[in-house]
């Protein structure tokens, strides 16, 4: 039998190498086979239908779930902060101003219909992968299975070294790239989280991505069916880049705000994450306890989120302070980040609210 390339394939059949590799992967061409770290197809395959559209042709109805795990995620504590959901008559609208990965966001998404929904981080790669789901679904799909594809049959020493090509890529295109290369930085982005250390985002001093290779033995790489049903779900989204404080005009009576900022390290050597390249101190705490005070005072029903000084020093009334004028409950949450398991475990986290 005469075989050819991959991309002999790809440009007999006028789609991309990446794609002909992708088909390969899913056995969908016919005695497709490996050859070293490419790809052989019989000369006389046939291009196999396209049934990207038709097969995800769904609901939105059906439910979503974050598409980048995120550390300090809220997934553990949604059924206590869903008790403040205030949705109905009056309120209409919602804003997440440091969205990160997004359990609130999604979850509300799940459950209610909010007319207007607004989002933002200071973290631009992660607004750029929200932007890139939202608004360009098939080229990004397009390349997570063409990484999937790539790295799930490598050994362990062999993805060390793809891991790191795609670091370095990452961190390129982090410092250099412009608009024409989103799709491949958001998708870049999400593969480094679906294969790095706990699903962290560290950044060092210079900005650069720094966080090693996890231990994952087959990693969702690309979750076609959930990137598909987000992507429905983020179109009438409005997702911003930019500090918290661009919120207040979207922000108005009608609003249900939840605000996760970076939580105040309850010890001398929890701040060793750095979600992004700008530190939230004590000081950026108060700022915004102000502008929740400010929100407050425009009629928006808003919950803030936190750890509890408490845990490591009960004299520590730091937050009862800052927000006095608000209702403060201690609820129980576990520790996740840390590479001794035997350190996570429960600790008091903080929901304050307005009402």
């Amino acid at each position: 039998m005469d075989y050819m390339t991959a991309r002999e394939a790809a440009d007999k059949w006028g789609i991309s190498q990446r794609r002909v590799a992708v088909l390969c992967s899913e056995n969908r061409i016919e005695n497709a086979a490996r050859l070293g770290n490419m790809w052989i197809i019989p000369n006389n395959a046939e291009k196999p239908i396209d049934a990207r559209s038709t097969r995800y042709n769904m609901s939105t109805d059906k439910c979503v779930k974050p598409f980048l795990k995120w550390a300090g995620g809220k997934g553990q504590l949604i059924r206590e902060i869903e008790k403040y959901y205030p949705f109905g008559s009056t309120i209409t609208k919602y804003a997440e101003p440091f969205v990160g990965g997004g359990a609130v966001l999604f979850d509300i998404l799940n459950k209610h219909k909010v007319n207007e929904i607004y989002i933002s981080d200071t973290n631009a790669e992660l607004i750029n992968a929200y932007k890139i789901v939202r608004d360009r679904i098939d080229e990004l799909i397009e390349l997570l299975q063409a990484y999937q594809a790539e790295y799930i049959p490598l050994t362990t020493e062999e993805r060390k070294e793809y891991y790191i090509r795609k670091r370095e890529s990452f961190n390129e295109l982090k410092v250099n790239g412009n608009e024409k290369t989103n799709i491949e930085k958001a998708a870049l982005m999400i593969f480094l989280n679906k294969t790095c250390f706990n699903g962290l985002y560290r950044v060092n001093k210079k900005g650069l991505f720094n966080v090693p290779m996890g231990s994952y033995k087959n990693p969702m790489i690309c979750d076609e069916d959930n990137l598909r049903r987000v992507s429905c779900k983020l179109q009438n989204v409005t997702i911003v880049c930019g500090d918290y404080r661009e919120s207040r005009d979207f922000i108005d009576e009608n609003t249900f705000v939840y605000f996760d900022p970076p939580y105040r390290p309850i010890t001398d050597t929890a701040s060793f994450t750095a979600y992004t390249e700008n530190l939230f101190n004590d000081e950026e705490q108060i700022e915004l306890a102000r502008f929740v005070d400010e929100m407050h005072k425009k009629g928006a029903k808003i919950v803030v989120s936190n750890s509890d000084p408490k845990n490591s020093n009960t004299e520590d009334d730091f937050f009862d302070n800052i927000y006095k004028a608000h209702k403060i409950k201690r609820v129980e949450a576990t520790r996740m980040i840390n590479c001794n398991s035997e350190a996570r475990g429960k600790i008091r986290e903080l929901l304050i609210s307005n009402y």
